[in-house]
């Protein structure tokens, strides 16, 4: 998921995951004072970030192995924990600033370093050192992505496309989806979608560009649901879950897919936004 930024001092909540929150002290010890206490329940949305982040280690070790569907599916866990941790964080409303470091640290490794070890490992090994530097760039290109994130949270600004209820650039779990596609297509169809390995390092440099780039792109922010809808909404869900247990493979590739789709559709959709935005008022020359 893409990093939350971690809020304000003087106000609860969260914008990464949570953390530890400031313990209760017990009243034993001398003057009343004792040992910081902290709950199973302040931790919580720190052990899922913690696991998400033994994901994508087991991921990596998976790849070395050359296990690349238990290392997909490691990858596929990772996301699944990351969407989890701040639902949980704001549920229990155990934010804090340590939650949301983690969090960034766990997406690092999670969607950066663990796809680009293992795309190497399939598919750009042969490139030789043409093709580390390909995943290289592409796991350093997550980690400044996250980087640049936390860094316009810290000093309290948002840029318009975040406003509107966009992403900037591709986000990392997206990013690491996009780069395992080949991938997965591999596994669901016994097909390539690229024929050379230099072809597939031109696809994950692309990709990794886009995570860096101010492209606009959709987010569940924008997405609003009607209320005589919500049924219908359930019920789709129910069936896209079924098929993903029934078609593994298959389907979550034509996921990813509809997700490449909407990148363009996601750009055309701001520059009708921004045409419709009215241009500041001009006050005319001051005397």
């Amino acid at each position: 998921m893409n990093p939350r930024p971690a809020m304000r001092a003087g106000r609860p909540g969260r914008s990464g995951h949570g953390g530890m929150r400031r313990g209760r002290r017990s009243s034993g010890g001398p003057g009343g004072r004792g040992p910081r206490l902290i709950t199973v329940r302040a931790l919580a949305a720190n052990i899922v970030t913690t696991l998400a982040l033994s994901a994508g280690m087991t991921a990596i070790r998976f790849a070395l192995e050359g296990r690349f569907k238990s290392a997909v599916t490691a990858i596929i866990i990772a996301g699944i924990l990351d969407g989890l941790d701040g639902t949980i964080a704001r549920l229990l409303k155990s934010a804090s600033r340590f939650g949301a470091e983690l969090d960034s640290l766990s997406d690092v490794v999670a969607f950066g370093i663990a796809p680009a070890v293992l795309i190497y490992s399939w598919g750009l090994a042969d490139l030789g050192r043409a093709g580390w530097i390909v995943a290289l760039a592409y796991g350093v290109a997550c980690a400044l992505r996250l980087a640049r994130y936390n860094a316009q949270a810290a000093e309290g600004g948002e840029d318009a496309k975040r406003h509107h209820g966009f992403f900037v650039g591709v986000p990392a779990p997206a990013g690491a989806a996009l780069v395992l596609l080949p991938m997965i297509v591999d596994f669901a169809f016994e097909m390539a979608i690229f024929k050379t390995s230099a072809a597939l390092g031109v696809y994950v440099a692309i990709v990794a560009g886009s995570m860096v780039s101010t492209l606009p792109t959709f987010s569940m922010r924008q997405f609003r649901i009607q209320r005589e809808n919500m049924l219908l909404v359930l019920l789709s869900v129910a069936v896209l879950a079924a098929a993903l247990l029934a078609y593994g493979w298959s389907v979550l590739a034509l996921i990813i897919f509809c997700y490449l789709v909407s990148i363009p559709l996601a750009f055309w959709r701001w520059r009708r936004l921004v045409r419709a935005i009215p241009p500041p008022a001009d006050d005319g020359p001051s005397v």
